[in-house]
């Protein structure tokens, strides 16, 4: 029989790669992921760093927008083979915010949903919307059959477990009822939540605002998620958050969000 052996898979709101390549580039090779979704990449395809990435055993696909947005699929254990650019009927299909590649016999979306600030407003109605869309792939996955994993920064707060101050996030689209509501829709469709289903009392975050020592005082919130198809939740052996590069100089405002499956 084939030996087992597990698979680990993050993902990573980068905000800014070319900006915060030293960052990256330094966790690729200290953390040493199989396969990473990237999110607010901020670049066009044009300015992806393809050869640095390339130098530290990395094979990339990535779907860019100028200034904002932008998201990338990286493995080294496999080229990506993509299988979607964008959600099916996305309400705005001039913003990058959702990949989807083949990877090892599984299939990644990797996604940067909508802030949704100012709540109420425009922005909110896109975000909902957004993620009416996203709920729909979602199903069709699921109803394929194939062993799937939905990553990256979904901009929800699922629960008041999930924010170090509930109060102080009450009126942010991230911690809207509306919000919430479709997040739990989402994991009710048969998705398992990796890090809640492991951790399931514990406070694990995954941003923190750069002011007011937010890090150094553990004042932040769990918005980057890791979904599991039912087939592929029975691999899960490990979840969490690799809070280390958050603590770098010039990095981003998240950490890396993980699992790793028996494969």
């Amino acid at each position: 029989m084939p030996k087992k052996r597990r698979l680990r898979i993050a993902s990573y709101n980068i905000n800014g790669i070319n900006t915060r390549l030293p960052v990256l580039t330094r966790w690729l090779e200290e953390f040493a992921p199989d396969i990473v979704g990237l999110q607010e990449l901020k670049c066009t395809d044009e300015a992806f760093p393809l050869e640095a990435v390339q130098a530290v055993g990395y094979s990339p696909i990535w779907y860019g927008q100028k200034s904002w947005n932008g998201v990338a699929i990286l493995s080294r254990v496999g080229d990506p083979v993509e299988t979607r650019r964008g959600l099916p009927a996305d309400p705005d299909p001039n913003q990058s915010r959702y990949l989807e590649a083949a990877v090892c016999g599984i299939l990644i979306g990797n996604m940067y949903a909508p802030n949704g600030n100012p709540w109420p407003g425009p922005k909110f109605d896109y975000k909902l919307e957004w993620m009416d869309r996203l709920h729909a792939h979602a199903q069709n996955l699921l109803e394929s059959g194939a062993p799937a994993l939905l990553i990256g920064d979904y901009n929800v707060i699922p629960t008041d477990a999930d924010v170090y101050k509930p109060e102080r996030w009450a009126k942010d689209a991230l911690a809207s009822p509306e919000a919430k509501a479709k997040f739990a829709a989402l994991v009710g469709q048969g998705w398992t939540d990796a890090i809640r289903h492991l951790h399931p009392d514990a406070r694990i975050y995954s941003f923190w605002h750069y002011w007011r020592s937010s890090f150094e005082r553990d004042a932040g919130i769990r918005i980057d998620h890791a979904l599991l198809s039912p087939n592929l939740a029975k691999r899960l052996k490990a979840a969490g958050v690799d809070r280390t590069p958050r603590s770098w100089e010039k990095t981003s405002d998240h950490a890396p969000a993980w699992v790793e499956l028996e494969v």
